[in-house]
């Protein structure tokens, strides 16, 4: 069989596949299964990062989301223990061109293992060129991805026109702790509480890093609760989906502005922007990735950021006189970070824990420690 003989055959080997992604639109986009062999909805987002799909994959904020890679070739670098942003794959699915197998000698699984461990699905040989420009084009849509085989896709498209999306729903308090612990003990800067609405492992990390004792919380703990543990601060985490969907969080963080210095990383951070009077809106097809930039408004200093959010604070909602816009997207203009003018409070869109990422924005931690210890003056 001569070179174009081959080719021909082997493209029409994978139209045969019987995985595939079917989008709410109609388009479907075939693939060979090498997860779980599950079915799920989601939501499809594309992202751009070269290197990390581990943290992305164990990242929470991904609940309830597809992820495309724009990296052609996945599963290098394997899973370790090491890498985990979280207890599990909260992803509901994987999109990939082509996948490897791991040559990293921290690998202890391969990626294809640990997708079946966690009874994720996922495709490959897709065009996921193609998947990435309709979704910048068109927007973020809702999908059916099926890798068992054994649902027409007929039926799969009509799963994902009659799925509910993300839109109003809370996947915060279904990826939370569903008690409290602690991640770090001791500390001599004092104790940070954490509400957990999809905390990564990192920012867990870097707090301890700044010499905090660590508690983590569940995302629906109300602000009483939250007081009585008398936190030098607390931290409002990222998480997944919809923030207007969080009115009891809007709440409890407005019964702790104020009373203890508070930082907001992502859904914290228009989660703190909806308790002090702003609202949030959904962005076309998200920030997704390790290279966005961001400057910050105070010294004009640009920021190499990692984002991970389909929603943004809405321009223009923010009272003016309760808080103040200190960065903004150079991709956009959209809102990335604010501060409150009355109290201890600020927040960013970006993830500056990212690991792997860029380390540009590792001084957010710093700035929180500051305002902590400012706050004991």
């Amino acid at each position: 069989m001569d070179t174009a003989e081959s080719l021909a055959a082997d493209w029409a080997a994978r139209r045969a596949e019987a995985g595939y992604l079917a989008l709410a639109d109609g388009t479907v986009f075939r693939g060979r299964s090498f997860g779980a062999p599950a079915d799920r909805l989601g939501e499809v987002v594309f992202n751009t990062a070269m290197t990390g799909y581990q943290e992305i994959l164990t990242d929470p904020s991904y609940a309830g989301q597809h992820v495309t890679l724009t990296a052609p070739q996945i599963g290098n670098t394997g899973f370790n223990p090491e890498d985990f942003e979280s207890a599990a794959i909260h992803a509901s699915g994987l999109l990939v061109r082509e996948t490897s197998a791991p040559s990293n000698w921290r690998a202890t699984e391969t990626l294809e293992a640990a997708l079946v461990r966690f009874g994720v699905p996922a495709l490959a040989g897709i065009s996921t060129r193609a998947l990435t420009l309709k979704l910048r084009e068109g927007g973020t849509q809702k999908a059916f991805l099926c890798a068992s085989g054994k649902v027409p896709v007929e039926e799969g498209i009509a799963r994902a026109r009659a799925w509910e999306g993300l839109d109003g729903q809370d996947y915060a308090s279904k990826v939370s702790t569903q008690a409290p612990w602690d991640f770090a003990a001791e500390g001599p800067e004092g104790l940070v509480a954490v509400l957990d609405f999809g905390v990564k492992t990192n920012t867990l990390r870097l707090l301890a890093a700044e010499g905090f004792r660590v508690r983590v919380l569940p995302a629906k703990t109300p602000a009483a609760d939250v007081l009585a543990l008398a936190p030098a601060g607390v931290m409002l985490s990222n998480g997944p989906a919809d923030p207007a969907a969080l009115p009891y969080a809007a709440e409890t963080i407005r019964g702790l502005l104020g009373k203890v210095p508070l930082m907001g990383i992502c859904l914290g951070h228009q989660l703190l922007s909806i308790a002090l009077g702003g609202r949030t809106e959904r962005l076309k097809f998200g920030h997704h990735g390790g290279n966005h930039p961001v400057q910050d408004l105070r010294t004009g200093k640009c920021e190499i950021t990692s984002q991970n959010h389909n929603f943004v604070v809405a321009e223009g909602s923010l009272p003016e006189t309760a808080a103040a816009v200190t960065h903004r997207s150079l991709n956009d203009r959209t809102i990335e970070g604010i501060e409150a003018r009355e109290v201890p409070a600020f927040s960013l869109q970006y993830h500056p824990e990212a690991a792997p990422g860029p380390h540009d924005a590792a001084g957010a931690f710093h700035r929180f420690r500051a305002l902590v210890a400012a706050a004991r003056r």
